[in-house]
């Protein structure tokens, strides 16, 4: 085995034998790596505090190509510590990672990394989880080959008089192929703000400002579009539903 120090965040942790976990790490280089992080879950272990989800810098390796690589050391560059302190932004990145994973799965892409990088940075800045977490999704749909028409009519093809979006159809409607009773309506703004989503740079994102009716609109589209399109099912998206739950409940009871 060879030694090296690669770029990477750890996207999900299990435990392994009494005192040790698998880390299953992605990096820009080598893609997804199974790393073992040896005797970590011991108390006076230097790599306790950095065997975990969530945890982005760079990892030092004994780098095994086919199996487990071996953990050395991690300098850490971001802990994401103010995310993984509030239960509500800490089940968006949960949420978002399990997802990079389903995504990488599928095949090795160096931008995943930059964008999972930059919209968790942008949520332990305070940022919108929400609109945050939507705007990736529209981004990964991408990587995994199922974007939604976003330009144009998913059925004619026609750019103008767009109307809606449907996720049986596939994207955008125009109103000669909208029906009447079947296609959900929804706002202008919100087939603004899909086109947009998949166009924008996170990184250069510096303030969120969208209607809680178009937050709405677009999860909703977003998690069929998902469930019809992709297969992919994470638990922390159930999680994260309960937790959005809590949420408006606690929001309603404020407000009485």
């Amino acid at each position: 085995m060879k030694i090296i120090s690669v770029k990477g965040i750890c996207l999900s942790e299990t435990n392994y034998s009494e005192s040790s976990k698998i880390l299953n790490v992605y990096t820009e280089e080598y893609g997804l790596i199974g790393v073992l992080s040896k005797s970590c879950r011991q108390i006076k272990s230097k790599l306790r505090a950095v065997s975990r989800k969530l945890i982005y810098g760079t990892y030092h390796l004994y780098y095994k190509e086919h199996g487990l690589s071996t953990l050395i050391g991690l300098d850490v560059e971001n802990g994401y510590l103010k995310t993984t302190m509030d239960l509500e932004r800490v089940s968006y990145a949960s949420y978002l990672v399990d997802l990079t994973y389903q995504v990488v799965k599928q095949g090795p892409d160096t931008c995943v990394l930059d964008l999972l990088v930059a919209v968790l940075a942008k949520i332990e800045e305070g940022m919108d989880a929400s609109t945050l977490t939507n705007i990736y999704e529209v981004k990964m749909l991408a990587h995994l080959g199922v974007l939604p028409s976003l330009d144009g009519c998913a059925v004619c093809g026609n750019q103008k008089n767009i109307v809606t979006i449907s996720s049986d159809k596939g994207g955008l409607l125009c109103g000669s192929c909208f029906q009447s009773g079947v296609d959900r309506i929804v706002s202008s703004n919100t087939i603004k703000l899909l086109r947009m989503y998949y166009y924008v740079d996170i990184s250069k994102i510096t303030k969120i400002d969208v209607s809680q009716e178009s937050v709405k609109e677009i999860d909703t589209f977003l998690e069929e579009y998902y469930e019809k399109y992709t297969g992919v099912i994470t638990k922390s998206k159930r999680m994260l539903r309960d937790v959005k739950k809590i949420r408006k409940n606690e929001e309603m009871r404020l407000a009485e």
